[in-house]
């Protein structure tokens, strides 16, 4: 996980070395009041922590100590009597060199293998599906960057679904399936579907997308094979409906209503609302796309990190995935509040990173 560069906190210290500088007292009592926020999001009082602590420490002496940690930053208080809870750079102090991350168990391995493996034939189906069982099983919004399409060619396949209606089917060598619908004059003949068929898989199997349509003009400009206007209709639908595919990655967010979930403070509710109209217009979401595309693991993103989520005080927990060539080609993970389990969240969103890898590994 690459480590974020930490504010300073005190007299130039980092917060990094602040945290190997508290003692062993301080850093328990920081843990505590970070598990106890993530666990109910309230504020957590000095004499509850010393219950917690069986009383080995005061009251009294526990408000020094969240005092000192308050001071350096860690942690903050409307009102001086009130409990305390972490702040961003709090919880960035404990994901960072505090957090002792979960397993899974087995029925969200066998659940998420079951998703992949039963969808891994259909890109789309499989991150939307994917992402679905994310935000069910993590209780966040769940987004992915799917890869844009690219690699050979196996098969393409043009299939009557109505009067005016075809399917396009495009299978890569990997394995990969992607399905286009694309509009076909009324009437017209199932034969001459399959003769397009035909015609094309005789030319692009072993090609790219851009070899295959390259060639295509070509032999329709230099007249090698006599085309008329309604194949030659038909293959520029075809082809043109994987423009979007080839050229660029597709953002799928699901489960944003979940980011409601949390929200107990009404004024935020405008501001959680704003979250959710820019995540479902899939452009604010590149940022941090772009960010963990040119990283090697799994990256966390806690509030105010990032303008997306600052006001609204929302995470996200983002793996990329790679495909054969070892290169990075999309992403995947979940949005959900501050207080969300990381322990838990983080091995999820790797471990279905990684079987999505899997997938573009096939030769």
């Amino acid at each position: 996980m690459e480590k974020k560069n930490n504010p300073k906190v005190g007299k130039n210290k980092s917060v990094k070395s602040y945290l190997f500088d508290l003692d062993k007292r301080s850093r328990e009592i920081f843990r505590l009041i970070v598990n106890d926020f993530l666990k109910d999001g309230k504020p957590v009082g000095s004499r509850n922590l010393s219950i917690k602590m069986g009383e080995k420490l005061s009251a009294a002496s526990v408000r020094n100590v969240m005092f000192d940690l308050q001071e350096a930053g860690l942690l903050q208080s409307n009102h001086t009597s009130a409990g305390r809870i972490p702040t961003d750079m709090g919880l960035r102090f404990f994901v960072d060199g505090l957090l002792q991350v979960g397993r899974l168990t087995n029925n969200q391995c066998t659940e998420i293998k079951k998703v992949i493996n039963e969808q891994s034939q259909n890109v789309e189906e499989m991150f939307s599906e994917t992402s679905s069982l994310l935000s069910g099983l993590l209780d966040c919004a769940g987004i992915v960057l799917a890869p844009k399409l690219e690699g050979f060619i196996k098969h393409i396949e043009f299939v009557p679904v109505s009067n005016d209606k075809a399917l396009v089917i495009l299978v890569t060598e990997s394995g990969i399936i992607e399905n286009r619908i694309i509009d076909v004059p009324k009437g017209l003949p199932a034969s001459l579907l399959i003769e397009t068929t035909n015609y094309l898989n005789s030319i692009i199997r072993g090609k790219t997308l851009e070899e295959s349509k390259k060639m295509i003009r070509s032999q329709i400009k230099d007249d090698k094979k006599h085309i008329d206007k309604v194949t030659k209709g038909l293959i520029d639908q075809g082809f043109a409906c994987w423009a979007d595919a080839s050229m660029k990655n597709k953002l799928i967010v699901t489960g944003t209503s979940k980011l409601l979930d949390d929200v107990k403070a009404m004024e935020q509710l405008e501001d959680v609302r704003v979250l959710i109209e820019k995540l479902e217009n899939k452009k604010n979401l590149m940022g941090i796309i772009d960010e963990t595309l040119e990283a090697e693991g799994l990256q966390i993103f806690i509030g105010s990190e990032n303008n997306l989520f600052g006001l609204t005080g929302c995470s996200t927990i983002i793996s990329p995935f790679k495909n054969k060539k070892k290169e990075i080609i999309g992403a995947i993970g979940v949005i959900g509040p501050m207080r969300i389990n990381y322990a838990k969240i983080i091995p999820v969103v790797d471990y279905t990173a990684k079987l999505i890898g899997e997938k573009f590994e096939i030769k």
